[in-house]
């Protein structure tokens, strides 16, 4: 993405469609001079381009004599701004037209239409934010529950910003006292030892090993949690999503096979933003093809799911089609050490509400085909041990990473694959250190470790780079 700096550039920065204000936003150096030209103050016979910083103006925006609308105008002077630059907000009415017109008089008058994140990527650019931050934007707006909301303000503060520059000193001063002891290799003079050096670097690993831990939580509350209902036909699917959804958004009835096709829906669980996908029924063997369409839907549903709900009949004796769902699932579901983390897995025991026919022994023979279940017993038609199933699942994903009081996550893929880089260039400098190899090489290493990490907060970071982060951005922001 080209940026021009020396442009002043404009964009409607409020959704399009009727509400009550609509803000029509420049920035640059002649942003004042460009709204200057089509307002027109309503009692005084003030300047846009000369009027103190930080105040708002009453009047209308008109063409050719003509009033387009009745605004208040905003004008925010360089530095004490978003961008760091000349900023002018008009507040309109919120109506498609009015704003469509003002901006269009914008750019008639010298401004140029605003590329997806320029405002951001010009606070980061000059200087007022820096990359981690500018990406915590992209995330509080697009933020699905209060908590996701809260990670994501802390990081534009600059919680996670902070932990990453802490790293790079440490980095920056074990390069300093290397570099001096290379410099004065001949003399035989060596500033730091071996052990001293190992000690440092070790110490830096650890702490980017317990950030990397928090990158799947992290990734749950700014993606939210793909959350698998399966089960055999009829035995409460879609009851259940309808309370969890606090909702009637699946069609239920007492005939198997009402569920043909995928459902999807997101929900806020204490939290945690759950994207509950309901399945067709499976059954080992089906005779209908559009029901057999929505059983191999549903076993690829499961591939890519992170929590698993299999939803058993407590009021009908275990069957061979449980057995069959339940050696699905571990087959299905990669073990420890694939491509991906192995999804969570719950049985959630429907229908306590009617006299029981599976006992403990049912449990455990579905529990031994796949060690990692665990079993929650509720009724979903009358919402009996929902909040135990949801506390379960808070439990499991969210709960351990706060408890510590520690809430910097990482919730970035970039940020992630960063980490990972600096990881791998610190275990390679821990390497040579072990084989004794010269300060060069461990030096080398380091240097590319401090650059990995870098890359996070803009302080090493490449037009690709740039592209990349603001092309997720919205026009306006």
């Amino acid at each position: 993405m080209k940026i021009y700096s020396e442009d002043t550039i404009v964009s409607i920065s409020t959704p399009l469609g009727e509400n009550g204000i609509g803000i029509v936003r420049l920035s640059g150096n002649t942003a004042a001079e460009i709204a200057g030209k089509i307002f027109r103050p309503k009692d005084t016979n003030i300047s846009l381009d000369k009027t103190p910083t930080h105040k708002l103006h009453y009047g209308h925006i008109s063409s050719n004599g003509t009033v387009i609308d009745e605004v208040l105008v905003s004008v925010m002077r360089a530095p004490k701004t978003y961008t760091r630059e000349d900023v002018v907000e008009i507040n309109c009415h919120g109506g498609i037209v009015p704003l469509t017109k003002v901006l269009e008089l914008c750019l008639k008058n010298g401004a140029r239409l605003a590329q997806p994140g320029e405002f951001t990527q010009r606070a980061f650019l000059n200087g007022r934010i820096d990359l981690a931050q500018a990406e915590a934007v992209c995330d509080l707006i697009r933020a699905k529950t209060e908590l996701a909301s809260k990670i994501a303000l802390q990081q534009l503060e600059g919680t996670l910003s902070q932990k990453i520059k802490t790293y790079r000193e440490e980095l920056i001063n074990l390069l300093a006292h290397l570099e001096v002891s290379l410099d004065y290799i001949e003399e035989d003079i060596e500033f730091l030892s071996l052990d001293e050096i190992e000690d440092r670097v070790t110490k830096i690993l650890s702490q980017i090993e317990k950030l990397l831990e928090s990158a799947d939580t992290g990734k749950i509350l700014r993606e939210g949690l793909k959350t698998a209902i399966v089960g055999k036909p009829n035995v409460g699917k879609s009851s259940l999503l309808n309370f969890l959804l606090r909702e009637e958004r699946a069609i239920v009835t007492p005939l198997p096979g009402t569920t043909r096709d995928i459902i999807e829906e997101t929900v806020n669980l204490r939290g945690i933003p759950l994207v509950i996908i309901d399945t067709a029924g499976i059954r080992e063997h089906s005779q209908d093809l559009i029901e057999k369409i929505g059983i191999e839907r549903s076993k690829k549903t499961i591939e890519k799911a992170e929590l698993i709900l299999f939803v058993i009949d407590l009021s009908q004796p275990l069957s061979k089609e449980d057995i069959y769902i339940a050696k699905l699932i571990n087959e299905f579901n990669p073990q420890v050490g694939a491509d991906r983390p192995q999804a969570k897995v719950i049985i959630v025991g429907n229908k306590i509400d009617l006299p029981q026919a599976v006992d403990e022994k049912d449990l455990r023979q579905l529990s031994t085909i796949n060690h990692q279940l665990s079993t929650i017993e509720i009724s979903a038609t009358l919402g009996k041990g929902i909040e135990k199933l949801e506390e379960e699942i808070y439990q499991r994903f969210i709960k351990a990473e706060f408890s510590q009081g520690d809430t910097v996550l990482i919730t970035n893929l970039r940020h992630k694959e960063s980490l990972l880089k600096a990881k791998e260039s610190l275990l390679k400098a821990k390497e040579a250190i072990e084989k004794k190899l010269s300060f060069e090489f461990i030096a080398l290493d380091l240097r590319q470790a401090l650059d990995s990490l870098g890359e996070i907060v803009g302080e090493t970071v490449t037009e690709d780079i740039l592209d990349r982060v603001f092309s997720q951005f919205c026009v306006g922001k």
